[in-house]
């Protein structure tokens, strides 16, 4: 079986999500298929604006990510800054590599962001940060600046919206779509073939209509 996960540097919820993968898959097979999207141009073809556009929410937020990442006892440090470019990031996670060098560089990644508060838009810093891990850390930053890795994460972005993508982190297994850390408990129901959810609980939903378009004022 085989799950895709859409990921996002910028998300600290996608860091705690890829923190527990592990967890989650223990003992099955199944074999992840971590996919780098850009986020900002997810909320682009959506029509969505991101929680650091929202002061609100943004708010709400980091008071949520704090309690998750204590809950979970995963280290969580604020970044260098937020929003940040993950661009070059995106595209060094991009490069085709054998499976575990891919999963070292995201897992090294993550770390460095929301962790250590490295700023890896920056080469240099990049480039230092793959080294910790064995990785050649300079020829896979420059490698990444290519204008064919620049379309494959472009192309990657675009395919996720078509197969309904529309935030990160999200796992999608089969045809089935779970978004966010909060969805780990469904998604292992649903990997224990005891999903909540059928095929006819779903159905009626789908001839719902919105009944007017949303107005200001009252």
């Amino acid at each position: 079986m085989n799950m895709r996960f859409y990921f996002d540097y910028i998300s600290p919820n996608a860091y705690l999500a890829w923190s527990q993968l592990h967890r989650l898959l223990a003992g099955r097979n199944i074999e992840v298929e971590p996919i780098p999207v850009l986020f900002s141009a997810l909320l682009e073809a959506n029509g969505q604006k991101g929680p650091a556009e929202i002061p609100a929410k943004m708010q709400w937020m980091v008071r949520d990510i704090l309690r998750k990442a204590k809950q979970l006892n995963v280290p969580l440090n604020p970044p260098a800054s937020h929003p940040f470019n993950p661009l070059l990031a995106l595209r060094v996670s991009s490069l085709a590599l054998p499976r575990e060098q891919k999963a070292a560089l995201i897992s090294a990644i993550f770390e460095a962001v929301w962790v250590r508060r490295v700023d890896v838009s920056d080469p240099t810093a990049l480039a230092e940060v793959l080294n910790r891990v064995g990785l050649e850390g300079r020829s896979l930053t420059e490698q990444a600046t290519s204008t064919e890795i620049k379309t494959i994460l472009r192309e990657h972005t675009t395919a996720a919206t078509r197969v309904g993508v529309f935030g990160v982190p999200t796992m999608i297994v089969g045809s089935e779509l779970f978004w966010g850390l909060d969805d780990f408990g469904y998604l292992e129901l649903f990997l224990r073939n005891e999903d909540l959810l059928h095929g006819e609980d779903v159905s009626e939903w789908s001839n719902v209509h919105p009944s007017a378009s949303r107005k200001n004022g009252f």
